[in-house]
């Protein structure tokens, strides 16, 4: 099993909103590490729901992968603000992924506590911040999850 880390804003999509619908499709990435990050993804691999730009800004909940990597329709979809002319359906540039709520954390673990743990120095999240779709260790994930508990 792979660990992740998403992001969304939570004015756009919270965990409350994964929580009602049960389960989405995480489309709309447009950055290629990411896209690649979405197609390494597995059935059933584990994931930190992240809220950036929010006060403070972190981890508050859980998702997994309850489909993975398809084609995401939006890219070809000129009305649609995901929009890519060079994406083509024989030739998808851009791809997406089912996520399904798991659970939200009783508190936020936000960006200055991870910053200020030790053995979350390494992660991907602080050494390259602006990762919309990210991999995690087994130990980081850990880490956020006993967070979470405390």
């Amino acid at each position: 099993m792979n660990y992740w880390l998403i992001k969304s804003e939570p004015e756009v999509f919270s965990i409350d909103d994964l929580k009602v619908q049960k389960r989405t499709h995480w489309d709309g990435v447009r950055n290629y590490a990411a896209r690649n990050h979405l197609k390494s993804m597995a059935l059933g691999d584990e994931v930190l729901f992240y809220h950036s730009n929010a006060e403070p800004p972190g981890v508050v909940g859980m998702a997994k992968v309850c489909k993975t990597a398809y084609p995401d329709p939006t890219a070809f979809d000129a009305k649609h603000h995901h929009y890519d002319p060079k994406s083509k359906p024989s030739s998808p540039a851009w791809f997406m992924v089912d996520m399904a709520f798991v659970k939200k954390f009783k508190r936020v673990i936000g960006l200055p506590q991870i910053k200020a743990e030790p053995s979350l120095k390494n992660m991907v999240l602080l050494r390259i911040g602006r990762l919309s779709v990210q991999p995690v260790s087994s130990a980081e994930f850990k880490v956020i999850c006993q967070l979470a508990q405390q």
